[in-house]
């Protein structure tokens, strides 16, 4: 994960996002959704697998840079929340499996 944060942190670095707007958060937000956007085109259009998979590294991407850019610990938050979510019950929403405390459902 290191490895992955500091290159993105190099790309921040050497684009001089912070000085050029890169990192506000709206901005970046707009970004994420775009992105989640093209993963969605991928999947109802068909494309082929390795656009998927480029559009997923995109949105990693983006979400590394999140954290670099609001100066938190994402390993550190990964972690804290995986712990909470593995003793969270599977239960079915909307006819499909979730792994969540909502108590709604069928």
């Amino acid at each position: 994960m290191k490895e992955l944060i500091d290159a993105v942190r190099e790309f921040h670095r050497k684009f001089e996002l912070k000085k050029r707007g890169g990192e506000d958060l709206q901005h970046r937000m707009n970004l994420i959704m775009e992105e989640i956007g093209e993963i969605c085109q991928c999947l109802t259009k068909g494309r082929p697998r390795e656009e998927l998979i480029e559009e997923h590294a995109d949105l990693l991407i983006l979400l590394i840079g999140n954290a670099i850019a609001l100066d938190f610990d994402l390993e550190q938050a990964f972690w804290k929340k995986m712990s909470r979510i593995m003793k969270r019950p599977v239960r079915r929403v909307g006819g499909v499996v979730r792994v969540t405390e909502y108590q709604g459902g069928d």
